[in-house]
C-alpha cells in the first residue's frame, strides 16, 4: 500500500482526524497549536481555524459544527464564525491535565479522555458527555487516554490507554452507554512503539497508529492477529480515519513534536497528513453528537 502526502503543511502534533461525509472533507486538530484543520480533497482547499486553547479532539454534531475537548474542557466550535462555546470542565481542579483523543458513540454521546501533560501515570480519566450535557466517568486511573472505536454492530467498544501498552475491548450497551467485561485485545511492547489513535473498518478490523514505529497496523480484535502494516516516513504516527466518497481512503496524521534537529532532517515529512488510497476495504461513517 502506497502513501501520499496530502499537502505541504506540517503539524506540530496532528490528531483526531474525522471525515465529514456531508461536506466531503477531512477535519483534524493540531493539539499544541490549538488549531482545527479542514481539507477538501476535491479542490485541495486547506483552511486553519484557531481555537485559542490546546485542543485534544473534535467530533461532528448532528445540528452542525463541532463538539470538542481541550485543555479547558468540553466545548462547541462553529467553524463558520470561528467561535468556541464553553460547556464544562470536569478537570478544572487538575490544571496539569488536558484532554486528548475523543469520538462520538453510536447513540450520539461524545467520549473523550484526559492525560497528564507531564506524563504522570494514572492521572487521566475517560469521560462521556451525554446529549443533555451531563458528564459521567467511564474509566479512571488512565495514563494517556487515546484511541476509541465501536464495532459495526455496536456491541463492542475498543479503547487505548497508550501508557498501558495495550488495546482493550469491552461489551457496549448502546441504550445506556455502559461498558463491561474488559479484555485485552492486543499488547504492544514498548520496544515496538506505543498504541495511539485508532479507527475501525466495515469488517470490524481495527486500524491502530503506532507512535514511535512509523506505522499503522490492522488488527483482528477477535484474536489479536495483526493482518497488515502500512509504514510511513515519520516515526510519530498519531491517528487514522477512513475518508473519501466511498470511505475507502485511509487518512493518517503525524507529529514532529519533540524531534531533534537531526531527527527532523532525517524525516522531513514528520507532522504531515498522509493518505493511502489503495486500502482495499472501507470504513464506517463517523457518528455525530446529538446534543
Amino acid at each position: 500500500m502506497n502513501w501520499e502526502v496530502v499537502n505541504s503543511h506540517r503539524c506540530t502534533l496532528g490528531e483526531s482526524p474525522v471525515w465529514d461525509a456531508k461536506a466531503q472533507r477531512l477535519l483534524w486538530v493540531d493539539i499544541p497549536e490549538g488549531e482545527v484543520h479542514s481539507y477538501f480533497p476535491d479542490t485541495g482547499q486547506h483552511s486553519i481555524y484557531p481555537t485559542g486553547t490546546q485542543i485534544g479532539a473534535i467530533a461532528l454534531r448532528k445540528s452542525g459544527g463541532l463538539i470538542g475537548a481541550a485543555a479547558d474542557g468540553f466545548f462547541r466550535f462553529d467553524i463558520n464564525t470561528q467561535t468556541r462555546e464553553f460547556i464544562s470542565d470536569p478537570e478544572v481542579h487538575l490544571p496539569g491535565n488536558r484532554f486528548n483523543d475523543g469520538k462520538c458513540d453510536p447513540a450520539g454521546r461524545f467520549w473523550a479522555g484526559s492525560m497528564s501533560m507531564n506524563n504522570e501515570p494514572g492521572r487521566g480519566k475517560l469521560y462521556c458527555l451525554e446529549k443533555d450535557l451531563s458528564i459521567s466517568i467511564k474509566l479512571a486511573n488512565i495514563g494517556c487516554s487515546n484511541g476509541l472505536a465501536w464495532s459495526p454492530d455496536h456491541r463492542k467498544f475498543y479503547y487505548i490507554d497508550t501508557l498501558a501498552q495495550h488495546v482493550m475491548g469491552y461489551d457496549y450497551a448502546t441504550a445506556t452507554g455502559e461498558i463491561s467485561n474488559p479484555e485485552i485485545i492486543l499488547n504492544i511492547p514498548k520496544a515496538t512503539g506505543y498504541p495511539d489513535g485508532m479507527t475501525i473498518d466495515s469488517q470490524g478490523m481495527l486500524w491502530i497508529a503506532v507512535w514511535g514505529a512509523s506505522k499503522v497496523i490492522r488488527c483482528n480484535p477477535a484474536n489479536g492477529f495483526i493482518l497488515n502494516e502500512i509504514h510511513f516516513p515519520a516515526t510519530q504516527v498519531t491517528s487514522c480515519t477512513f475518508g473519501g466518497e466511498n470511505l475507502d481512503e485511509l487518512y493518517v496524521t503525524s507529529a514532529c513534536a519533540g524531534l531533534t534537529r537531526k531527527q527532523l532532517d532525517s524525516q522531513p515529512l514528520a507532522g504531515k497528513l498522509f493518505v493511502v488510497r489503495d486500502i482495499r476495504c472501507s470504513g464506517v461513517r463517523a457518528d455525530r453528537f446529538a446534543g
